[in-house]
């Protein structure tokens, strides 16, 4: 991630602004916790809209740290999310950033 995309500021230079909103951050961890998951389970695990989270993880895709898979049309079709590398990699370093902020090694 480059400099551009970290928040900064004294203590918050490590913080990932498109994970730390909370909506973002609770599906990472989600994420973080499984191969692929359904967009109805993670709205399921999340409780919010349809429109809302396509909202959220239009960002993460666009970030790179999240790949969304598609099948089907119609009424059958089936949307699943996974963490890239670079997803992972970035939240695992967002969770550092809060533990370290936190006071929490």
């Amino acid at each position: 991630m480059s400099e551009a995309t970290r928040t900064s500021g004294s203590g918050f230079g490590d913080l990932d602004p498109v994970i730390h909103a909370p909506k973002r951050l609770a599906a990472m961890a989600v994420l973080s916790t499984a191969d692929q998951v359904t967009f109805q389970f993670l709205k399921e695990r999340l409780g919010i809209a349809d429109s809302d989270l396509s909202k959220q993880m239009s960002a993460l895709e666009a970030a790179g740290y999240v790949a969304v898979h598609k099948s089907g049309r119609g009424r059958g079709a089936s949307t699943s999310f996974k963490l890239t590398r670079a997803g992972r990699t970035a939240y695992r370093a967002h969770r550092a950033a809060l533990q370290a902020l936190l006071g929490e090694d």
